[in-house]
């Protein structure tokens, strides 16, 4: 089973649980159109997937806590749940949204267009829950979330990930 995610930008916490508490589908579908300006990325979690391409970009090495996600929804954990979930509790069936630490979008951001080629091969390379992805077929996604950050960031907006199972 994959991971669906999708990136989007939104004004704050607030906006985004009122949007999505209607909208079936994600934060980028809706009936007249995306709920959010946003990039649809499956198999991207922030993470893993999304923390190596940070880290190819800082030049660092990838550490699980790099992206540093806020979790904005389901808001509270369960009260004192004892055995499995049921099959409508949100912590366990999803989807998730998080927030993402500014760094994260100013990192993304700060990507010059001309080093989209220099950054999606060695991610793709660092990348194994995307398997068969080579630079040159990353290297559009790179381009839609540096161009996402940059508009968030002009705005004064954050970026959050909404993924679902």
């Amino acid at each position: 089973m994959g991971v669906l995610t999708d990136y989007f930008r939104a004004a704050d916490d607030a906006a985004v649980l009122a949007a999505l508490h209607d909208a079936e589908g994600g934060p980028l579908v809706g009936g007249a159109g995306a709920v959010f300006d946003g990039v649809e990325a499956k198999g991207v979690d922030p993470d893993v997937v999304l923390g190596q391409l940070i880290a190819v970009v800082r030049r660092v090495e990838w550490a699980v806590d790099l992206v540093g996600g806020t979790p904005v929804w389901p808001t509270t954990p369960p009260p004192g749940r004892e055995g499995p979930a049921d099959e409508d509790d949100p912590w366990a069936t999803g989807p998730w949204v998080m927030r993402l630490g500014r760094p994260v979008r100013d990192t993304l951001a700060e990507l010059p267009e001309a080093g989209l080629a220099e950054v999606a091969a060695p991610w793709a390379a660092t990348a194994e829950e995307l398997p068969g992805a080579d630079g040159e077929g990353l290297r559009p996604l790179v381009q839609e979330l540096s161009g996402l950050a940059r508009r968030a960031r002009a705005a004064g907006e954050d970026l959050y990930c909404w993924l679902c199972l």
